[in-house]
């Protein structure tokens, strides 16, 4: 470590009640700002300058800042094991698994040393060495569907495919990608390939040569400032609303006595915002990180053809709108942790699943220890995650067999009361994560019981409730009483498109006409039944 600069950090931490590492991992991610703008700025056409600048950016922040000799080791035996077994077992339909297992097991001993250590404020190779597990068993799938031929492939696999592997400077350059290092985003190596060559900016020919990104003299890179600094100035906002609010709601008092003698509703409260204070910590630091990423190109997703507005969006890891003001489970984990989910979903969930077989219930249970193993050992993960799998079933049954009460029969769209029903599943939907991630921030299995009891098992009782109940015949009624209603919805239908078609106009269907409108397919469709009744009716 460069002692002149840890000791403003030190200097700093006492002012304002945070620990030297925290501040440091802040000015990281701060700094990458501007040795971003320089990478970008490396010629395109020397792209091993680009691949030397990445390593040595991300050793100073490993050995400069937090004076991780033995990270470095961490990360150099993860990813030279993981390069060693896609080279030598490439053949072999086992390699991604071996791979899988070799990164997960050497991580989770970085995981147990850490929860031994029990210092959350210092930060250590755990979370570099996160993302490099998605990273590097990417990287094995990858080498392996290099390997099969295009038909068995899907159009994502077989962007993503390598039929050779990298060079090491590039492999090692994609490693210690230093935007993203320490929290992410994780991202296929294709990916990396394809910025580093340039070829991720090639603008397809259908695009008006008009409405081309603008970029800097002859490179190819458009330019990305604006939306850079836009993902810096918000993440620093959610990191500020952090450092207000932390010190006021902190999930550590939860479990106490003393919050145990408050009423009810401000105990809800008080979770519910201690939960929401914690998000805008990892908000504001997935928004600096991605912003990084951007300014140096990799967050680039394409041009839309007709507008000529260029999409940065490649690696956003968090919608921030989505999660809260989710109105079911599905939505909320959809906009959390977005790049993990694509992880989990790609090389877990679907690659455990024979090839043109549906994913069943043991991807499902693969996935869900895959995702907790990943997180590390501390019992406030699983009590999270086996109560979100239940959360997640209960939310099934309720769209399925409740949801469409709320829906027009015909058409599909919403009733009058939809509004309410709406009103109400966002209000379970947030108030039942706020309860099932209270451990995820206690962490320690007896507090995290106690912080449940301190609010009466509230969304414990009710999924409970809820699978007790669609596990009973009241499901069947409620199956019964649907189909009863499109019945009888059909049956209307029918009445109506036999009258008008005999007086020779088209039924009046209380729906709007307009090309815009969500039912214009639907119009088309009973306009289309219409005509043909009336053609057979000519005959």
């Amino acid at each position: 470590m460069l002692l002149f600069l840890h000791r403003p950090f030190e200097a700093l931490a006492t002012k304002l009640a945070a620990s030297p590492d925290e501040l440091k991992l802040t000015f990281s991610f701060l700094l990458s700002y501007p040795l971003a703008g320089i990478l970008k700025r490396l010629p395109d056409s020397k792209p091993l300058r680009k691949n030397i600048f990445i390593i040595l950016v991300s050793l100073f922040y490993l050995v400069g800042l937090f004076d991780l000799w033995d990270g470095i080791v961490t990360l150099l035996i993860s990813a030279g094991g993981t390069y060693a077994i896609a080279k030598y077992l490439r053949a072999s339909p086992y390699m991604p698994w071996i791979g899988f297992v070799f990164v997960m097991g050497h991580m989770s001993v970085s995981h147990i040393y850490r929860q031994m250590n029990n210092d959350p404020s210092v930060v250590d190779i755990t979370g570099a060495q996160m993302v490099l597990v998605m990273k590097l068993s990417a990287f094995c799938w990858n080498v392996a569907d290099g390997q099969l031929p295009a038909d068995q492939l899907t159009e994502s696999q077989q962007s993503r495919a390598l039929k050779e592997l990298p060079p090491l400077v590039d492999y090692a350059a994609y490693v210690l990608f230093f935007p993203s290092l320490f929290a992410g985003p994780a991202f296929d190596y294709a990916e990396y390939h394809r910025w580093i060559d340039t070829s991720m900016f090639d603008v397809p020919a259908q695009v008006d040569p008009a409405k081309k990104p603008p970029v800097r003299k002859k490179r190819k890179i458009p330019r990305s400032g604006t939306p850079a600094t836009i993902k810096a100035v918000t993440g620093l906002v959610w990191i500020g609303l952090f450092v207000a609010l932390s010190g006021r709601y902190s999930p550590t008092l939860v479990p106490t006595e003393a919050f145990a003698e408050r009423s009810f509703l401000q105990r809800i409260w008080y979770i519910h915002m201690a939960s929401l204070v914690t998000r805008f910590k990892f908000y504001g630091v997935w928004a600096l990180t991605e912003g990084a990423c951007i300014l140096t190109g990799l967050g680039y997703n394409g041009v839309d053809p007709v507008t000529g507005k260029v999409s940065w969006n490649r690696l956003q890891n968090v919608d921030a709108w989505s999660v809260e003001f989710a109105q079911n489970p599905r939505a909320y984990l959809a906009g959390w942790n977005m790049n993990t989910n694509n992880w989990l979903r790609n090389y877990i969930y679907l690659r455990v699943t024979p090839r043109g077989k549906k994913p069943g219930f043991r991807a499902s249970m693969t996935t869900f220890v895959t995702s907790a193993f990943w997180h590390g050992f501390y019992p406030g993960y699983y009590l999270s995650f086996m109560l979100a799998s239940l959360i997640q079933t209960s939310a099934k049954n309720f769209r399925r067999h409740v949801r469409p009460f709320f829906l027009d029969p015909i058409t599909g769209g919403p009733t009058p009361k939809k509004k309410y029903y709406d009103f109400a599943t966002y209000l379970v939907t947030q108030l039942t994560f706020t309860f099932t991630t209270l451990p995820f921030l206690i962490l320690g299995f007896g507090d995290s019981l106690r912080a449940w009891a301190n609010v009466n098992f509230y969304a414990f009782a009710w999924t409970l409730a809820a699978m007790a109940f669609f596990a009973s015949p009241g499901k069947v009624v409620l199956k019964k009483k649907l189909e009863a209603r499109q019945g009888k919805a059909s049956a209307r239908l029918k009445r109506s498109i036999s009258s008008e078609s005999l007086s020779g106009k088209e039924p009046i269907l209380g729906i709007s006409k307009e090309p815009d409108e969500d039912l214009a397919e639907a119009v088309s469709e009973f306009r289309a039944e219409i005509a043909a009744l009336q053609k057979r009716k000519t005959r």
